[in-house]
């Protein structure tokens, strides 16, 4: 019998449950339910919350960005830098992305959040569970000494759900956003202590292969 895909690929076991809200990291068999909750729409179309701008032009564009890059992301996972990008589930229902990007994480135990929200799941309290469960995660599970984040200062919303988790300023960068635009990023940072914790506990299967995996001493 072959091995099961979880032993070939052990991120792929790791299931993150914290009341109405599952994380588990982005499968195939997602993809279409993601593509499609992109191209539905995430912001306004006059806004644009990332940095890299992949919301941009037809939706066969945004198709193909968006699963070229979760391909490359799992295909360059290693222990020296990864990221972790989760398919985010609100009652069996796919909404979103919450990821953890790091470099180096056995000694700076520092990770950085990112995420989406399809639009029509906006203001429901999703965005802020689902980060509070991420970092609950990487504090509890993976021993993170903090968690960073950033946020152009024209996004109030996703602000707002930062300040709900617990970050506090850490600095301001100026970057190309959009073709010669700047935008202002605000820097982040989160620790245990400050993180607003989720009122429903959270439940982990799969974290000590992820963790073998990751090259990260129990």
């Amino acid at each position: 019998m072959p091995e099961p895909i979880e032993d070939l690929w052990p991120p792929f076991g790791l299931t993150i449950t914290c009341g109405p809200v599952t994380l588990t990291p982005v499968r195939d068999s997602d993809l279409p339910d993601l593509v499609a909750l992109a191209q539905s729409g995430i912001h306004a179309p006059t806004e644009m919350p990332f940095g890299f701008p992949w919301t941009l032009g037809s939706t066969d564009e945004v198709r193909l960005r968006l699963m070229q890059y979760h391909w490359a992301q799992r295909a360059g996972m290693k222990p020296a830098s990864w990221t972790l990008e989760t398919t985010v589930r609100f009652n069996g229902e796919v909404v979103g992305c919450q990821s953890i990007s790091t470099r180096d994480y056995p000694v700076t135990r520092t990770g950085e959040t990112g995420s989406w929200l399809g639009r029509r799941h906006h203001g429901r309290g999703i965005g802020t569970l689902m980060r509070q469960t991420i970092a609950a995660f990487m504090f509890d599970h993976l021993e993170a000494a903090e968690v960073t984040s950033a946020v152009f200062t024209d996004n109030p919303a996703s602000f707002a759900v930062s300040r709900k988790v617990g970050y506090r300023d850490n600095g301001v960068d100026r970057l190309k956003r959009r073709d010669a635009e700047v935008a202002l990023s605000q820097k982040l940072v989160l620790t245990a202590e400050t993180l607003s914790r989720p009122r429903h506990p959270l439940a982990v299967d799969g974290a000590s292969h992820l963790r073998a995996f990751l090259g990260l001493t129990p």
